[in-house]
């Protein structure tokens, strides 16, 4: 028996000073002065006892053109349990010609190469029902664990799918429980802003914002949530990434709609005018959605407090600066799209939030843990601090500062959008279903210690 004694345990209803017991791999009881006889004890004195975050939102070892995110599974993962996430769902591209059940195949031979630090889900990404096989296997994925479907409406010609596509999956989730997911961009308008700005000899990094307007973002937002309706399946809306696209959820939910959205942490600091920096520096902010006027970071804010957005993600999709991105240096729209962030997302969230006053203690860990644990069927086993529940637990010290730079991180990519960016608050000690994984800030865990975890129903189904 382990006991973590004298820290504040906080949950998304409150926080209170207890003991937290684990045995084996959950959490045996939390209380105060209980007669309880361990063998080993971790002093939290002066710090927070959280639920281990959950990220709902990677990208590891994924196929981008002719490269792949520089993250495996392992690295991914060591850099996530040093953030104090413990468990994150990452997202199964099916590829071209593979049925769903082929491609979650080669996501399981993935987690055998680079063996996990922590625990993970998988998402399917549908790309392709042509086979007449698919939609079958679809259907047989939800009593596997994979309860959630992705359904990209960008990315004209590689994962884009048409509206006949993403009906038929939400079709499937609605029959199943499962939770349909959005990447909610008009893919069409932004295929022909692209090769219009090409053609104009636009090719710099600074033009990735002007083809992919807010309006682009909103109207697919708004479609997607019809489509949804009409389907009878709930919807979860990825990285929000400004005011008009959050107004179309919101619009959503006042009308009934079971929707839910999300926004990621590097939609809080970064800004349409870090496309233009000088000497291709702009290549690390091509993500998608890109950077918005810096307006929005507060408009963001805003939808956190109001309950429209719900989770924060890291949409951790790490391309190396050097020798990744630069693949567009001549054409920016051959850059691959993505940014790191799985470490940086808590200690963003926690300055961000708690220390400058927007959000509760409380509030930032059902952003982080306990709602991904809810939509994503993980609850009631991870995203809480109760007795049964997974010992996922991160002892964090809210005194401690660092200034984050590329050098004290640990994700192979080679930079952050973070860099010089100070926070107060960072995780002491992670516990990955009762095992320590980090202590005292350093690596004390084995890859390989993280499973793959069957999930159930979303919390939106019907």
């Amino acid at each position: 028996m382990l006991a973590i004694r004298g820290g504040k345990v906080v949950g998304p209803a409150g926080s209170f000073d207890a003991d937290v017991f684990v045995e084996g791999e959950r959490i045996a009881a939390v209380g105060v002065d209980l007669p309880i006889t361990v063998e080993r004890e971790i002093d939290a004195a002066g710090c927070y006892v959280l639920p281990g975050c959950i990220d709902p939102h990677t990208h590891m070892d994924m196929p981008f053109g002719d490269t792949h995110t520089c993250d495996d599974f392992t690295s991914g993962s060591i850099a996530a349990a040093f953030g104090g996430t413990t468990c994150h769902v990452d997202f199964c591209m099916q590829q071209p010609g593979d049925t769903p059940k082929q491609s979650l195949e080669r996501w399981f031979q993935k987690l055998e190469d680079g063996p996990p630090l922590i625990d993970v889900g998988f998402h399917l990404a549908v790309t392709d029902l042509s086979d007449p096989s698919s939609l079958a296997e679809l259907r047989d994925l939800p009593g596997q664990g994979v309860t959630s479907f992705k359904l990209f409406m960008a990315y004209r010609g590689s994962f884009m799918v048409e509206d006949d596509v993403m009906f038929q999956t939400m079709e499937v989730a609605a029959e199943h429980g499962a939770l349909t997911m959005v990447h909610a961009e008009n893919g069409h308008v932004i295929d022909v802003l692209v090769k219009r700005a090409l053609a104009e000899g636009k090719t710099g990094t600074e033009y990735h914002g002007a083809t992919r307007p807010p309006v682009t973002e909103s109207e697919a937002t708004a479609r997607a949530i019809a489509i949804a309706g009409l389907a009878g399946a709930p919807l979860y809306v990825v990285h929000v990434s400004c005011h008009e696209a959050l107004k179309a959820v919101e619009d959503g939910l006042a009308a009934g709609a079971r929707v839910r959205a999300e926004t990621c942490t590097h939609y809080f600091v970064t800004e349409e005018a870090d496309l233009a920096r000088p000497d291709f520096e702009g290549g690390k902010y091509i993500f998608t959605p890109p950077p918005r006027d810096p307006a929005e970071h507060e408009a963001l804010w805003e939808g956190v407090g109001r309950g429209s957005l719900c989770v924060v993600s890291s949409d951790h999709a790490p391309f190396r600066w050097a020798d990744q991105k630069s693949l567009g240096r001549d054409d920016f729209s051959a850059i691959p799209n993505g940014a790191p962030g799985i470490e940086e997302r808590l200690l963003a969230v926690h300055q961000l939030g708690v220390v400058e006053g927007r959000i509760t203690l409380e509030r930032m860990v059902e952003l982080l843990a306990a709602e991904p644990a809810r939509l994503f069927g993980l609850y009631p086993r991870k995203g809480v601090i109760a007795p049964g529940s997974d010992a996922d637990l991160v002892v964090f010290d809210p005194e401690a500062e660092r200034v984050l730079g590329v050098d004290n991180l640990h994700s192979k990519v080679d930079y952050t959008l973070f860099e010089g960016f100070g926070v107060k608050g960072l995780p002491r000690d992670v516990l990955v279903r009762g095992t320590e994984v980090i202590s005292d800030g350093r690596l004390v865990g084995k890859p390989g210690h993280g499973r793959f975890v069957e999930r159930g129903p979303t919390s939106l189904a019907a």
